[in-house]
């Protein structure tokens, strides 16, 4: 039921927002059940609740003419080769105007090959692998930054820690997302001058890392970098207590940010860090929320449960979107594509303005829990908060 009252949002948002106006529908293939679902409802929510704010706010202007937004959103039930199936349904059957993206690296990757196909520019914020847009592709626009380099603010933060960790154990997932981390990862700890004392891969959703961690042991590490999925790294820290494994610090690309990371481990997730690209300051601003402190409290309200930079950059490609149209002032695809490439503003998430292959440059914060809140430690600027380091052993919490 409650799927089905967010569907209707976007059709709601036109009566609200007055007189009865042409809409303009994007379409989307989401992560509304299976295992990605958790996440995959950022993208739900942040569309619809995007959409809604937009028509509320009088729609979008093409050529003088006044048009609301519509969404149209299936469920690929976390499954690739539905999506596709799905995008091209959208396109093909539906007669979408616009694409916006699924979660993930592996969904997009295949995803945007739909989009170049059909020539219907998408734009996305949930998949940042350096595949998907080193193929010169012309229709795919990315609101996450470079996948390769995630880890490196927390790699600068790691050359202020004293004392300075050496070896470094590094742990991917073998997915597109975090293979594309990892080839970045090397080198930027190489150039940091820190020794891989671990290179290791592993399956992706794997829920044993008792073999992982039997290798680590053996020859401990000071530090772990860890790119995979929440709930893998929910696992790793798990076993990790269990096996009394408490490196100097350990960090991951994904979990960290949210409530939900949080709320699984309790007091455990103290100490952890990880990173991000946006945070609800009052600093980032728009038209359309104010601000993203007001942006995440309206969004906390609506749906239950707190934003993080999934959700916003999911507003933010509706955002791009509407600047894109307006430019353009038509709703011609291909004129659409050249607006959006010349993008130039500021969201509720930051700065939108797109690369010459089509992704977004944003700085990542790293993060560390400390006493169950998030806490910036490194950013732009350089050290911002004091982090808790070295993380104690599990039996000295």
């Amino acid at each position: 039921m409650k799927r089905m009252i967010l569907g209707l949002l976007g059709i709601l948002a036109l009566v609200t927002s007055g007189f009865a106006q042409e809409a303009i529908t994007l379409g989307a293939s989401v992560q509304e059940s299976g295992p990605l679902a958790n996440t995959g409802r950022y993208y739900r929510d942040g569309y619809n609740f995007a959409i809604q704010k937009i028509n509320e706010s009088g729609g979008v202007k093409v050529g003088g003419k006044p048009y609301n937004l519509a969404l149209k959103i299936l469920d690929n039930q976390s499954d690739v080769n539905l999506s596709v199936r799905q995008y091209v349904q959208l396109v093909s059957q539906d007669k979408i105007n616009f694409l916006l993206g699924p979660f993930a690296s592996d969904f997009a990757l295949a995803d945007s090959s739909v989009a170049e196909k059909y020539e219907v520019p998408m734009i996305q914020g949930g998949g940042a692998s350096d595949q998907i847009f080193s193929r010169g592709y012309k229709y795919i626009f990315g609101t996450l930054p470079v996948a390769s380099k995630y880890f490196e603010s927390t790699i600068q933060a790691m050359q202020q820690l004293s004392p300075a960790p050496k070896t470094v154990a590094l742990l991917y997932a073998d997915d597109a997302f975090d293979v594309s981390v990892a080839m970045g990862t090397r080198e930027l700890l190489s150039k940091a001058g820190f020794n891989i004392a671990l290179d290791q891969r592993y399956s992706t959703n794997t829920s044993d890392f008792s073999a992982v961690l039997s290798r680590i042991l053996s020859s401990p590490p000071d530090a772990v970098l860890v790119a995979g999925h929440e709930t893998e790294v929910l696992n790793f820290v798990r076993q990790a207590k269990s096996l009394n494994f408490s490196p100097k610090m350990y960090s991951f690309t994904v979990g960290v940010p949210t409530a939900d990371f949080r709320r699984a481990l309790g007091a455990d997730a103290n100490y952890a860090f990880g990173m991000t690209t946006w945070l609800p300051s009052t600093q980032l601003k728009d038209i359309y929320f104010g601000d993203a402190a007001v942006f995440a409290d309206a969004y906390r309200k609506q749906f239950g449960y707190e934003p993080d930079y999934h959700a916003a950059s999911a507003v933010a490609d509706v955002e791009a979107f509407v600047q894109a149209i307006q430019a353009a002032g038509t709703l011609d695809p291909k004129k659409v594509r050249d607006a959006i490439a010349k993008l130039n503003f500021e969201s509720v998430y930051g700065r939108i303005q797109f690369g010459p292959a089509g992704q977004i440059s944003l700085p990542q914060t790293a993060i560390q829990i400390q006493r169950d809140k998030i806490v910036p430690i490194y950013g732009q600027k350089g050290m911002v908060n004091k982090p808790m380091y070295p993380m104690p052993a599990w039996d000295k919490r």
